[in-house]
């Protein structure tokens, strides 16, 4: 199958603009992606990344590709503005509905909400979903991360419903150590009025959700929006009945999970394991 290039749109990013601005001269010179790395002396894979919006360069690239076409500083410029979004094009529409959303629910099937990330959590998670990317883009997107939880320290928050899986406590990421500072994190934002947290336990079995991560956002002019997520996908979904449709499952899944009250002690006992515990099995998932 020929390789088919991902739709830019110049009009609505600076990254899309910086990519397309790539491909243009690019063409225009009838070089290939892998003649311009050459030329470039930079890698391929990362090139193509950064032409399709999904990546930002290193600090060098700009200058190299504005000696390479002849550009006279513009993409130094465009680059002056893209490394201001720190999300990527199929993440932006995402980052904006979540911006402005006055009510926020949310499940997460293998690790903590990112509104509920610490720091430390936030870079390890990063890093594998972005396994590629350059040191200073992770720390972007961390940033990124951390800023948008600010939302829940303003002085009028949006209303939060999380429902975290077991499978996020129990899992390791980044060492005991993180996953101690993060369950107490998980235990302070549980206090905060706005927040109701609770576990979706083992023992609920096999659910409508399962393998995917559900979110519902409701915006200041009325309508519902949901956010579904898989290993591979990412899609807002706006269609009233399949929202519709949403809103039960992620009902049925708050019916099925524990009290608040039994979800703050099952954290506990998870930051005790993480406490005590090695790095690579809680206290209660060791084999005898």
């Amino acid at each position: 199958m020929p390789f088919q290039p991902r739709e830019l749109f110049p009009d609505r990013s600076a990254r899309d603009l910086f990519g397309a601005e790539i491909r243009r001269h690019r063409e225009k010179a009838d070089m290939s992606l892998r003649r311009l790395s050459e030329v470039l002396n930079y890698s391929k894979s990362h090139l193509a990344r950064i032409e399709a919006a999904e990546s930002l360069p290193y600090d060098d690239l700009p200058s190299k590709l504005d000696a390479c076409f002849g550009t006279d500083g513009m993409f130094a410029r465009l680059y002056a503005l893209a490394k201001n979004e720190p999300f990527p094009g199929k993440y932006r529409r995402v980052a904006e509905v979540d911006s402005r959303a006055i009510v926020v629910e949310e499940y997460t099937c293998v690790t903590i909400p990112g509104l509920l990330q610490t720091a430390e959590l936030a870079r390890e998670s990063l890093r594998i979903g972005h396994r590629h990317a350059p040191d200073a883009e992770i720390e972007a997107l961390v940033k990124a991360r951390l800023d948008r939880q600010a939302r829940l320290d303003q002085p009028h928050p949006p209303e939060c419903w999380f429902i975290v899986d077991e499978a996020a406590l129990r899992r390791p990421a980044g060492g005991p150590e993180v996953m101690q500072r993060q369950m107490e994190s998980l235990l302070e934002r549980g206090t905060h009025p706005f927040v109701t947290l609770q576990v979706l336990p083992f023992s609920a079995g096999h659910h409508v959700e399962a393998g995917n991560s559900l979110t519902l956002y409701t915006l200041p002019d009325g309508p519902m929006l949901a956010y579904k997520e898989g290993s591979h996908f990412g899609t807002i979904i706006e269609d009233k009945d399949v929202v519709a449709k949403l809103r039960k499952n992620y009902d049925l899944l708050r019916a099925m999970a524990l009290s608040p009250r039994d979800s703050e002690a099952m954290i506990r006992a998870a930051m005790k394991d993480w406490t005590h515990g090695d790095d690579t099995k809680p206290e209660h998932h060791r084999l005898a």
